[in-house]
């Protein structure tokens, strides 16, 4: 079956068209600047990349170009709509309500729009890529794949925080987690690598990207993860503090006389191994940089290693054990210098890192010897696949 994949941001919309039974990506693209003026740029396999600038005052404008360009004589991959089988749409946070993919109804709808206040840059922008492919494709099923649902099977000692309960009762705040969707294709696989599938396992994940996060999976369930009630929280990233002491807010906003607005800007977007080095958020940026002796860029990066391992060694702790750790995304499968750096603070665990395998980039490999007592991965996301496996698993 084809399930089209849809991730709609507040003024962009990427998309992907999936061969469920091959499991081959048929077109993919990417919506811009919608609401400003609009640029489509779509991809069909083995046909040449099909670029129009063309209005797109809103989502549903958007989501009929992209429709068209599916359906186009030339750049088109498929004859008519009917050739959509399902539509899998990403959505940002689920709250509590939330521990799995669902089929979109009106009360889903409803249900997904209460979580607004938990992810208010994502959450809308999601809604209305589900509402404008609804009113275009009205018989065509849509599910919800949620960022936040693969960690709804923390234990409350994890994702609870030190304040009075009753902020947890009112308001629900608490520790949400995200990358869920590619932090459960990414652990599957090891565990499948491993020979543990439907056995006790123990892994932990390293997303790293320019949004970072590290999971611990036991028996194929997230139990603990770095990102907290927001996507601020946990490693260092690449314009985002990560953990830090919450008290730095209130001297900020004293110092600089700046709103809890302006902080907030700082900390998610000033901030990081960018805001630290004055180089780059881009890690290759920063590996050339450290390269070439800057003192800022080598800091960023020994800290951003240093933040990861203390991470990977408290799940270890978390879970009495490890069997094995990938990295993944951006950073994670094409960054052997960064894999390497955390790398180095894990040799209590036995690991030793095979310099030539390392070298691996955006494919699957083992990075380690063959006498590593825990093997260590390079394995690549593949987030919009993880989406249409849900999908599929609903509709069928």
């Amino acid at each position: 079956m084809n399930v089209f994949v849809v991730n709609c941001g507040s003024s962009s919309l990427k998309y992907q068209l999936i061969n469920t039974d091959t499991e081959e990506v048929i077109a993919k693209g990417i919506c811009e600047r919608i609401g400003i003026d609009g640029k489509l740029k779509h991809k069909p396999t083995g046909k040449e990349e099909l670029v129009k600038e063309v209005a797109m005052p809103e989502h549903k404008t958007a989501v009929s170009y992209v429709l068209e360009a599916l359906t186009d004589e030339v750049a088109g991959v498929i004859s008519d709509l009917s050739e959509i089988d399902a539509v899998g749409h990403r959505i940002v946070h689920g709250g509590e309500k939330f521990a799995s993919s669902v089929i979109i109804t009106d009360e889903v709808l409803r249900a997904i729009e209460e979580c607004n206040d938990l992810a208010p840059l994502h959450n809308p922008a999601n809604l209305i890529g589900v509402v404008a492919c609804k009113e275009l494709m009205p018989n065509v099923p849509m599910v919800g794949v949620f960022d936040t649902a693969f960690h709804q099977t923390m234990p409350q000692k994890a994702y609870m925080y030190g304040l009075a309960y009753e902020y947890y009762e009112n308001y629900k705040i608490r520790k949400y987690g995200f990358h869920g969707t590619s932090h459960s294709f990414v652990s599957k696989r090891l565990i499948e690598i491993l020979g543990k599938t439907g056995q006790s396992s123990k892994v932990i994940i390293c997303h790293l990207g320019n949004g970072a996060s590290i999971t611990a999976v036991q028996d194929g369930k997230s139990v603990d993860t770095s990102m907290g009630f927001t996507p601020l929280d946990g490693l260092i990233m690449g314009t985002r503090t990560g953990s830090i002491d919450p008290a730095v807010v209130q001297y900020i906003a004293d110092k600089k006389g700046y709103t809890i607005d302006q902080v907030m800007n700082v900390l998610n977007k000033e901030s990081g191994v960018d805001g630290l080095s004055g180089v780059s958020s881009d890690f290759r940026d920063l590996d050339d940089a450290s390269e070439a002796g800057n003192e800022r860029a080598i800091l960023a990066l020994d800290m951003f290693a240093y933040r990861a391992a203390q991470y990977i060694g408290g799940y270890v702790a978390a879970m009495n054990g490890v069997d094995a750790i990938a990295f993944t995304a951006g950073i994670g499968e094409n960054d052997g210098k960064i894999r390497a750096k955390i790398c180095q603070y894990l040799g209590y665990l036995g690991i030793t890192l095979d310099e030539e395998a390392n070298k691996a980039r955006g494919k699957e490999a083992v990075i380690t010897t063959e006498d590593s007592r825990v093997p260590v991965y390079a394995i690549p996301t593949n987030e919009e696949l993880a989406i249409a496996r849900e999908t599929v698993a609903l509709v069928l």
